[in-house]
């Protein structure tokens, strides 16, 4: 998206902002412009969104973990010490429900609140990381990714704006762009 928008358009410039909880108002009282992210669009009727690409959950370790090597069963990854990614701050999340109805639970060894933060850990330990396999895809380069041994369900990752945006052309523009760049890499 950086590099597409420095060709077109070379005076726009980006400013990335954490969301520390899933309430829109920065967007709702234009504080940020766009939002993405797992949003339930029918919880927000007031603003607009758009569904940008489908991801689902893996399970990623450094190069030469032990679980690199063999078949990786629920057992093997449950057994592992596991980071929880919250940005509120829980334990346990979908992934726990999927292994508890296996009869299975993970050790969390710690809760950080972004994939980024789970991934650089992973990569320097023994811990596992269970991450969005589209989303961090450039993240996870030289790390063993594998296809997490539970049923997990996709989610859709969305662009949300305010309505007071939606005719504005050069919003549109971005907005096409974000959703060109995330269509080029489906």
């Amino acid at each position: 998206l950086i590099a597409r928008i420095a060709r077109q358009a070379p005076g726009v410039r980006l400013f990335f902002m954490q969301k520390p909880d899933k309430d829109s108002k920065p967007l709702r009282d234009g504080v940020v412009d766009l939002e993405t992210g797992v949003i339930d669009l029918a919880s927000a009727p007031e603003l607009r969104g758009q569904a940008l690409f489908r991801d689902h959950y893996i399970g990623v370790v450094r190069a030469r973990h032990p679980l690199s090597r063999g078949t990786i069963t629920p057992e093997k990854y449950a057994a592992g010490m596991h980071i929880s990614v919250s940005r509120e701050g829980l334990e346990k999340g979908p992934l726990d429900d999927a292994l508890l109805q296996l009869g299975l639970q993970r050790k969390i060894a710690t809760i950080v609140g972004g994939f980024s933060t789970a991934l650089g850990l992973a990569r320097g330990s023994d811990l596992i990381a269970s991450v969005p396999e589209r989303h961090t895809a450039s993240l996870r380069e030289g790390m063993y990714s594998f296809a997490l041994p539970l049923r997990t369900t996709e989610f859709t990752v969305s662009l949300l704006w305010h309505p007071r945006f939606s005719a504005d052309p050069a919003h549109r523009w971005l907005r096409d762009l974000i959703l060109q760049v995330c269509r080029r890499n489906e």
